[in-house]
């Protein structure tokens, strides 16, 4: 089945780790990631009807795409599915407004039945020296403590919901628990609050079937207007190497201006032939 652009673009970033500049948001635009937060679960992925993601794995988070605001409908269905006429979960529709950044999650909710809910990256400015933490709870699981150490620094977080902390930058030795418990069900893990970004980290999974899983996803530029929204992806507190997405776009650009000097001297060679 042909896919759109959009999900060409996506599967592209996915597959490379590579960051679409979210200074591209724009008045009449938003800027969109996607992570699958539902265990054992493959899926595909349509956006108003098109087939946008293809055998999207559990853990993967794709993205970011810079698109029209506007209303968007999801489906999500088998692997094997030839349309979205029978969705394992959806159509849902997400709304999402310019000038703004998102991340779209399926997972499960606190009883275990697939959900999708768009959630606001909170792009304002932090303080120097400082960064930001999210922490969004999408897994089947009751109300969950945070801790830094032994100490719970956010209590009482609730499946499908979000709370952050404007830290100093460095590493924190985080762990989740059941609320009012310092027993960790994850962690504990370190987790990197860089100056000037977002740091989101995800629990989901499942604690009934003992699957409970972190994701990490960090957005740069809370300093000024924000210059990249690079994306960790898979598990445990995965994120990918900036300095490599780098390399990997600088790459591309060379081999594009290469193919271009091979075209032109073939171009050339062919007019010398003719006109021999």
């Amino acid at each position: 089945m042909r896919k759109t652009a959009a999900g060409i673009a996506v599967g592209l970033v996915a597959a490379l780790g590579l960051a679409l500049p979210a200074s591209a948001i724009s008045e009449t635009t938003a800027d969109l990631s996607v992570l699958h937060g539902i265990p054992d679960t493959p899926v595909d992925v349509y956006v108003n009807g098109e087939l946008t993601l293809d055998d999207f794995q559990p853990g993967d988070l794709a993205g970011p795409l810079d698109l029209p605001a506007g209303d968007y409908e999801v489906a999500l269905t088998a692997t094997d599915a030839a349309d979205d006429s029978s969705p394992v979960l959806g159509p849902v529709t997400l709304t999402l407004e310019a000038n703004m950044s998102y991340t779209a999650v399926a997972y499960l909710s606190e009883d275990g039945e697939p959900s999708v809910t768009a959630f606001e990256n909170d792009l304002s400015a932090t303080a120097a020296g400082e960064g930001r933490l999210t922490v969004r709870h999408v897994a089947a699981a009751p109300a969950v403590d945070i801790l830094a150490g032994d100490t719970a620094v956010i209590t009482g977080l609730t499946n499908p919901n979000e709370s952050s902390l404007d830290l100093a930058a460095g590493t924190v030795s985080a762990a989740v628990a059941l609320e009012g418990t310092t027993d960790p069900v994850i962690g504990p893990a370190d987790v990197a609050v860089d100056e000037g970004a977002l740091t989101v980290v995800y629990a989901w999974g499942s604690a009934e079937a003992g699957n409970l899983d972190l994701a990490v996803q960090t957005i740069d530029g809370l300093h000024s207007s924000p210059d990249g929204v690079p994306s960790g992806s898979a598990g445990y507190l995965a994120q990918r190497d900036a300095q490599q997405s780098g390399l990997l776009i600088a790459g591309g650009l060379a081999l594009v201006s290469a193919l271009a000097v091979s075209a032109l001297m073939v171009a050339r060679r062919q007019k010398a032939s003719d006109r021999a």
